[in-house]
């Protein structure tokens, strides 16, 4: 099921017959969006035959045919947030809404985005493909956004991606690392309508792998859930690592495991058995942890490090393991990565963030530029389109114009006329020709009493890690945590 905010379908008066009202629940079956977007069609076009176009619709009355299908210039730009509030990756997004409200609302207050302000369309995705899907699907074709923040999770974004482009609707993604996306962008399957604000796990990958040969291991095993994130992951560190001349004990038989599954006693024992000096948990908070404390009592992990990626970043995570029976954490000293947030406007954004009271986390600041971007290529393109966002998306985001981090500044720049260059909380979020940016990474560790520590910095770029990429787009239409807090919560 979807959860959404309500919906109205205004009332139309056509000679003798009456379309009234009908508002859609908090909750809808998936199926429903489709049958939404009929209705709004269908409606749309009674509006057009019944309504004098000379005259202003009341009554909340459906937009008239001649409005833009991704977004009506009239209307003022409309996008939606695309984020998990429920599921497997809630612990770590749910606060993630939150950073596009701040964005959307510091537009509106100089000014909003081509003379009106910004209207905002929040949906969960629940950590499940098909209700992304689902989601994806109303936001495209019932709400009509021009520009989407989303989605955190790599399977989810996999889906929503495809509809996105269908619809020809900007997709950003705060949070999905998958590698696969880097390839398909290259083939063109997405149009130039999807880009993401954190580095792909090529990169992660590889501060990973780094870090284990830091540590001195030479021997590890790997298990990941399976999905487009986890195998992604996995892949991406086995060939970094043996690259470095360390060896992968279950290289020969991958341990993966069922991203819906309740028990894992098995496939921990495959990633154990080969008696590595450490074990990368490819992981999401809620089925690793208990995947990882299945490895404590069946005592396989006793002597083990254990590595964790962003996916597993969540202050909740420790307590979610558990404790031993002498009260310490099971993964206390467990060490992990993350994509950092090292920007130019991450002073400004984290002063905003800690106005609200809530801690800082993961994927804040890559949430706020994602959002930050739609709108200031909306901005440039001088139109609330998903065709003008995807042909200005790349520009504001680094290209040769002036660095700007402030968002009213930059509004007030593309207003007059000049191009701009975008410095994120983030990171510079220089947008490649695949939609990908590159950063750098914070090495965490789990601590005694259960928080997570930033305790070193990888810097993929600076170590001459990332590839050389095609500084020129493939199709027409055409940047963490902070550094300085030690407690995440």
């Amino acid at each position: 099921m979807v959860r959404s905010n309500s919906i109205e379908l205004g009332s139309l008066f056509c000679a003798s017959s009456v379309i009234k009202i009908m508002t859609i629940p908090q909750s809808i079956q998936p199926k429903l969006a489709v049958v939404m977007a009929l209705l709004t069609t269908i409606t749309s076009l009674l509006a057009t035959s019944c309504t004098d176009p000379k005259t202003s619709g009341t009554g909340g009355t459906t937009p008239t045919a001649s409005t833009s299908v991704t977004s009506g210039d009239s209307q003022g730009l409309k996008i939606g947030s695309l984020l998990s509030n429920t599921g497997d990756l809630a612990s770590i997004a749910q606060p993630l809404p939150l950073a596009v409200k701040m964005a959307v609302e510091t537009v509106n207050g100089c000014g909003g985005i081509n003379g009106a302000p910004v209207t905002l369309v929040s949906e969960d995705d629940q950590s499940d493909p098909s209700a992304g899907t689902a989601a994806m699907t109303k936001l495209s074709e019932v709400d009509k956004v021009a520009g989407v923040v989303g989605a955190f999770g790599s399977g989810i974004s996999t889906a929503a991606a495809s509809v996105a482009a269908k619809n020809k609707v900007m997709i950003v993604s705060p949070g999905s690392t998958s590698p696969v996306f880097t390839e398909r962008a290259r083939k063109g399957e997405y149009q130039g309508y999807w880009a993401r604000t954190a580095p792909p796990d090529t990169y992660q990958a590889q501060a990973m792998a780094q870090l284990a040969i830091k540590r001195g291991f030479k021997r590890v095993a790997t298990i990941a859930i399976n999905n487009d994130y986890g195998v992604g992951f996995e892949q991406q560190f086995v060939a970094a690592f043996k690259k470095l001349g360390g060896t992968v004990t279950n290289e020969a038989k991958p341990t993966r495991y069922d991203a819906k599954g309740t028990t894992f006693s098995s496939e921990v024992k495959a990633a154990f058995e080969g008696k590595p000096q450490a074990v990368a948990a490819i992981v999401y908070p809620d089925t690793g942890s208990i995947l990882l404390k299945d490895a404590y009592e069946q005592g396989l992990s006793k002597g083990v490090t254990i590595m964790l990626p962003d996916g597993a970043y969540s202050p909740k995570f420790p307590d979610q393991v558990g404790k031993s029976a002498d009260g310490k954490f099971i993964i206390d000293g467990a060490i992990g990565t993350v994509p950092g947030a090292h920007g130019k406007a991450l002073e400004d954004f984290n002063k905003k963030w800690t106005a609200t009271g809530k801690p800082l986390t993961a994927y804040l600041q890559h949430t706020w530029d994602a959002a930050a971007l739609i709108m200031l290529a909306a901005q440039s393109a001088k139109t609330n389109t998903g065709e003008g966002i995807a042909s200005k998306l790349r520009e504001v985001a680094g290209g040769p114009g002036e660095e700007v981090s402030d968002l009213c500044q930059a509004i007030t720049l593309l207003k007059a006329g000049k191009k701009i260059n975008y410095q994120g909380a983030s990171g510079n979020v220089d947008i490649d020709a695949q939609g990908d940016v590159v950063g750098t990474y914070d090495i965490w560790q789990v601590q005694p009493d259960g928080t997570l520590k930033t305790i070193d910095q990888v810097n993929i770029q600076a170590a001459g890690a990332v590839p050389k990429v095609d500084a020129k787009p493939t199709t027409t239409p055409v940047k963490p945590i902070p550094s300085t807090p030690t407690k995440q919560g």
